[in-house]
């Protein structure tokens, strides 16, 4: 009887260490799903920087250095406008006329200057969304590429040299001259 109750026990602890080894195996599969998900997430990382990784052609490479000129050029004269604007006088009054005459023609000037500048502004506005939307350096008229010096020449030229250059040919006709 002592024997039969050993072999019980026995049997007993292998059962149970059996059982043990089965739920331990069944339990076991979330610490290597752990790893198998984020060994995908590896795999995805090293995809989605891949693509953004593109290489750039040497004029797209251009118009980003163009956009970040542009918006180097917008602050400038935004910064200078504002300087200008908190420089001027609001009354001029000089006791000689001629002193006071030249105030206001210089005046006058500087704020021509300034408008001139804000119409710049809303062109380079304008551009810089034209490249963010990858519709910069077609030509607004023929639809045909803007060639790459005359965007570094006038980089918010919106038409290809043929077609701004009949333009301004039409504009000369209609004025008369």
């Amino acid at each position: 009887m002592v024997k039969k109750a050993t072999a019980k026990k026995a049997t007993t602890k292998k059962t149970t260490k059996t059982v043990k080894k089965a739920t331990a195996k069944t339990k076991a599969p979330a610490k290597p799903a752990k790893k198998a998900v984020k060994k995908a997430a590896v795999a995805t990382k090293k995809k989605a920087s891949k693509t953004k990784q593109v290489k750039l052609s040497g004029r797209d490479k251009l118009i980003q250095k163009i956009k970040q000129d542009l918006i180097s050029q917008r602050e400038t004269l935004l910064r200078e406008a504002e300087e200008t604007l908190s420089a001027l006088p609001s009354e001029l009054n000089f006791p000689d006329m001629g002193d006071q005459a030249t105030a206001e023609t210089d005046r006058n000037f500087m704020l021509r200057l300034r408008d001139r500048e804000r119409l710049l502004l809303k062109k380079i506005e304008e551009t810089i969304a034209r490249i963010d939307a990858n519709d910069y350096g077609m030509c607004g008229e023929c639809g045909n590429e803007i060639g790459i010096k005359r965007l570094e020449a006038r980089p918010v030229a919106t038409y290809c040299i043929d077609c701004k250059t009949r333009q301004e040919e039409e504009e000369r006709i209609t004025e008369g001259g």
